[in-house]
């Protein structure tokens, strides 16, 4: 079995890459169901391509499994084609961001992100659940086989255990705290500043959770159902606006973090200008944590603007490192552990069609001998003389095949049937 990972993320690809590659949560099933054609294309075994797509705001991957006899390489370029293809890009432009993680890696690597070791807050835990969404679209759309869904669930299997016997999550500083620190370094008091939030998602609740506890002057969802921002404004003691009133409301707002599923930027320049011009010049802080972006990169520019993308948040969520460096050896060692394991299983799998050939062999075998130990009670032999005589039968045409094999061998290969066999054949006292 051919496993294989590829993608890319926040430490291979910046931000105005991930965006192209990144994959709306609602054509996920649409995507891995292409995946999966563009696996078995040339190879003519749909049924034994597996594929999982895991799109975040700072990863894009691809866990992909095949049994046919195509080469790692091969594998690889198809994928890489398939990823390129797909959000219609040049190969040359992708493939220098991409990590590749063929069997063992590829196993590693998911237990690693699932585990908040590969993330850009280190034991972050929400990519696990945005992982199990992953293979919940992919189970959903019929692209998971045996063993990308024995890979996946032995995956959330040791995030939960790393999770809880290791303090790799302890000192985890999220985006959203994140953010609340970076605002603090433009205002001094939160307390004063009317902070805006544009989408509803989980990202969102979590930061407005943040920058609630700071108390600010007023907390406003935006969104484009009205319904469910109102429900998270409820919550938190602000109100809620509709996303199309953003135009003529942004000049209010001096804080403004947005994170929606958009496939196009929702804040562009000319609204930011005119914002910015309303507000006399007044400075205003601007968080984007999606990918693809919301706010338009060129807003950046902007001399009184301080926006920031989640690759900017880096150096800020790494602080306190050196208090997690004993948990992540500790993490490491489980996931080595889990990855042996697993290959092992791989490995017991590779013999399942032999045992089955086996097996069927054996039947066979028996049958035959049975029909004729039937005929002969039929006929009134005595009992004991038919029982005699059918494991007698059974015993001669199960060793016909190992006593060939070891008469027509030779040298080497005879003297290694010749100590393999008694261990086959070994009877239980």
């Amino acid at each position: 079995m051919q496993l294989l990972a590829i993608g890319l993320n926040h430490t291979t690809a910046p931000v105005s890459l991930r965006e192209k590659v990144a994959f709306p949560a609602d054509h996920l099933g649409q995507a891995v169901a292409a995946a999966r054609a563009s696996l078995a294309r040339g190879i003519g075994e749909q049924a034994a391509a597996e594929a999982a797509i895991l799109s975040t705001c700072n990863r894009t991957e691809l866990y992909c499994a095949n049994r046919a006899g195509r080469s790692v390489n091969d594998a690889i370029d198809a994928t890489a084609h398939f990823m390129a293809d797909y959000h219609q890009l040049s190969v040359s432009e992708l493939r220098p961001h991409l990590y590749t993680l063929p069997q063992d890696q590829a196993v590693r690597h998911a237990f690693r992100v699932a585990s908040g070791l590969d993330s850009m807050v280190l034991g972050e835990p929400q990519i696990l659940g945005q992982m199990k969404d992953a293979v919940r679209e992919a189970d959903a759309a019929g692209a998971l086989g045996t063993y990308l869904h024995q890979m996946f669930q032995r995956t959330f299997a040791v995030a939960k255990e790393v999770r809880s016997t290791t303090e790799i999550g302890a000192h985890s500083v999220s985006m959203a705290a994140a953010a609340v620190r970076l605002a603090q370094r433009i205002f001094d008091r939160i307390s004063e500043q009317n902070v805006l939030f544009i989408g509803a998602g989980e990202m969102i609740e979590l930061c407005a959770t943040h920058f609630s506890a700071q108390n600010p002057k007023s907390l406003t969802i935006a969104n484009r159902t009205l319904e469910r921002g109102e429900a998270l404004a409820h919550r938190l003691d602000g109100r809620a606006i509709r996303l199309a009133d953003l135009p003529e409301q942004l000049a209010n707002f001096d804080i403004v973090v947005s994170s929606t599923a958009s496939t196009l930027p929702i804040i562009g320049l000319g609204m930011v200008e005119r914002a910015i011009k309303a507000r006399r010049h007044k400075p205003m802080f601007m968080v984007d944590l999606a990918v693809p972006r919301d706010i338009e990169s060129e807003i950046g520019r902007l001399d009184d603007v301080f926006l920031y993308t989640v690759d900017d948040l880096a150096t800020t969520v790494q602080t306190g490192m050196e208090n997690r460096q004993a948990a992540v050896i500790q993490a490491e060692a489980i996931i080595e552990t889990r990855v042996q394991s697993f290959m092992h299983w791989i490995d017991s799998r590779a013999v399942v069609p032999v045992i089955q050939e086996l097996h069927e062999n054996s039947e066979q075998i028996r049958m035959i001998e049975l029909e004729r130990a039937r005929k002969l009670l039929a006929r009134g032999e005595d009992i004991d003389t038919v029982l005699d005589a059918l494991s007698r039968g059974l015993t001669a045409k199960f060793l016909h095949g190992p006593q060939s094999a070891l008469h027509s061998a030779q040298g080497d290969e005879r003297a290694r049937l010749a100590a393999l066999l008694p261990q086959l054949f070994r009877t239980r006292r």
